[in-house]
């Protein structure tokens, strides 16, 4: 018996979706047929609001790589070489589908059953709208058909299902899936793969594997895209066990893994640290006559720039290259980022100048991986000269742009100049995000300016972006370096109210606070509550304390503290020798008889 839908229930809707397929094509006996009817028609004079240019919006950033395999688990687009049916989407669906109806031969044809060559005209332009990437116009056609008992393809609800998977209306998948079930529409391995790709999605994994049952139960086999499906579900969540489970299970169904789910596993392995694992699987595939892709050696030089194995990496781009497979840009940015993570910013500018030998064009990412570099040296000039080049090439920044670009303006004490382009970034249609909110936040508490800091923490609750240890932690040192080490107490009590737990930072911020007004007694209860909480003191919690008591005169309790902090293991640095040679006349003696 198959299992009920209900236990195939939406969730969240998952990461973005590929771009739409080109428009598709409706032939040109219809588009003139209901382009007439609707000539004939004198009260056709409405236009549908939700036109494609207002249905559409570019994304605001690429993705970081293509490391990651992506399967092609849409049925694909209907097209001819006949007209668009673009210049018709000016009409409503339901005007659309009364044309074609009354265009229709008075021998009841729309009704009749069609062989694939010849589908219903009704048909032709729900397809035409799902794969325009319109699926609630396709809804309201696939529903005017039920309404005059007439029964769309399963290749057309196909195309739908898969435009409200693209578009993350999952909850609308489902809707529509039920409506097929209900009427008889029988599935194929299509329908199944889409719905277990919507279940993927969601979350839902469990669902999903149990999803294959349903389509055994049903006379349905499963093919390697399903498979492929469930697998990249499971590495998206980082269960690759279950993903070497589904292997077996796939073989013992005579399913043998193709390049793609090779790839997949790969990129999961190297996504958790298995460098080793993902290239044993590399070479099992080599072995059984698999060819190599671009987003296999991608995945792989991933895994190796994220520990560090850059030589190892380097390796890896030589091996494509000597097996005529052409680096990527994303290898050239994963490549890059590596090396300007190193400071190894001579070489990272080599592979550009590489790159663009070879004709590859920097990208979206590449510009931010070069400004994110250029504003962690402080180098403002650099990063700006890069951001105008950027858009003077047509590529759109992103939000990762705009956040380097305000982290760099604050950290040079250029806030008022981080407000306007954080402004900007608003104009543009963007929304800021946290990381972006954080930035901007720590640059007005640095200069002290706790009114904006806070009228910026009043704009995230207003915007329902929700503040975090970082945004907590910013405005606590904000307080303390004005000597306001209440104000910033009273903020780590709100974080437990609201469900945020203090870190380590959260703490030594209060105590250097109190160490720096010479509040000793109130910095040791916070160092109390600290240990309390099971963190242990670090070297900025003892700096922190012994240069309270230096400036106290309290030689005897510095002493006792330098004692407790070597004996812990943790070795003084500069600033503690500084801290007590400073504040304790018989500091240079007291470092000397400390065995460290």
């Amino acid at each position: 018996m198959m299992p009920p839908l209900s236990r195939f229930l939406p969730r969240a809707a998952s990461p973005p979706p590929p771009p739409p397929p080109p428009p598709p094509m409706i032939p040109r006996r219809l588009r003139a047929a209901a382009a007439a009817a609707a000539a004939r028609s004198s009260d056709w004079g409405s236009v549908d609001a939700s036109s494609p240019a207002s249905t559409s919006a570019p994304s605001a950033s690429p993705p970081p790589s293509s490391s990651t395999p992506t399967a092609p688990l849409s049925p694909p687009s209907a097209s001819s070489n006949a007209p668009s049916l673009a210049p018709l989407l000016h009409l409503s669906p339901c005007r659309l589908f009364d044309a074609l109806a009354a265009a229709a031969p008075d021998d009841d044809e729309e009704r009749r059953p069609s062989d694939p060559s010849s589908p219903l005209p009704s048909d032709l332009l729900l397809r035409a709208y799902a794969d325009l990437a319109l699926p609630e116009k396709a809804l309201q056609v696939f529903y005017l058909m039920k309404g005059a008992d007439l029964v769309p393809k399963i290749e057309s609800c196909n195309a739908l299902l898969s435009a409200f998977s693209r578009a993350h209306r999952t909850d609308q998948a489902w809707v529509l899936y039920a409506e097929m079930f209900r009427m008889r529409i029988p599935s194929t391995v299509v329908t199944f793969n889409v719905m277990i790709n919507v279940l993927c999605k969601e979350g839902k994994l469990k669902n999903a594997k149990a999803f294959l049952l349903v389509m055994e139960s049903s006379g349905v086999r499963p093919n390697v895209v399903t498979y492929n499906t469930v697998i990249r579900g499971y590495c998206s969540k980082g269960k690759v066990q279950m993903v070497i489970d589904m292997l077996d299970l796939m073989r013992e169904k005579g399913i043998e893994p193709d390049s793609y789910t090779y790839a997949t596993l790969i990129s999961g392995m190297c996504k958790q640290g298995r460098n080793g694992d993902a290239s044993k699987v590399f070479d099992e595939m080599l072995e059984r006559g698999l060819r190599p892709s671009a987003v296999m050696y991608n995945a792989l030089i991933d895994g190796c720039c994220n520990k560090g194995e850059l030589d190892v990496a380097f390796r890896y781009r030589d091996e494509m290259i000597g097996r005529g497979i052409e680096p990527t840009v994303s290898t050239y940015n994963l490549l890059i980022h590596a090396l300007f993570m190193e400071g190894r910013n001579f070489e990272a500018n080599a592979l550009i100048k590489e790159m663009e030998g070879k004709g590859l064009a920097p990208d979206a990412f590449t510009y931010n991986i070069l400004i994110n570099g250029y504003c962690k040296e402080g180098n403002v000039a650099k990063a700006f000269g890069l951001f105008d080049e950027m858009s003077n090439n047509g590529i759109r920044p992103t939000m990762v742009t705009y956040t380097s670009l305000i982290y760099v303006l604050c950290k040079r004490s250029r806030a008022s100049e981080a407000d306007r382009m954080f402004e900007e970034v608003k104009e543009k249609g963007l929304s800021p995000d946290l990381v972006m909110y954080n930035a901007l936040i720590d640059g007005h508490c640095s200069s002290g300016n706790m009114v904006r800091a806070f009228e910026l923490v009043k704009e995230m609750e207003r915007t329902k972006v929700a503040p975090d240890e970082v945004t907590y932690n910013t405005l606590m040192r904000g307080f303390c370096l004005l000597g306001q080490v209440e104000e910033a107490r009273e903020l780590i009590e709100e974080m437990g109210r609201r469900g945020i737990k203090p870190d380590l930072i959260s703490y030594n911020t209060l105590i250097s606070g109190y160490s720096r007004r010479g509040d000793m007694k109130d910095a040791f209860r916070v160092r109390d509550e600290m240990l309390n909480r099971g963190f242990d003191p670090t070297i900025l919690t003892y700096n922190a304390l012994i240069q309270g008591l230096c400036k106290n005169g309290e030689g005897g309790n510095a002493e006792e503290l330098l004692k407790e902090m070597v004996g812990n293991g943790i070795a003084p640095d500069d600033s503690t020798y500084l801290s007590l040679i400073k504040g304790l006349s018989d500091g240079k003696e007291l470092i000397e008889n400390v065995d460290v």
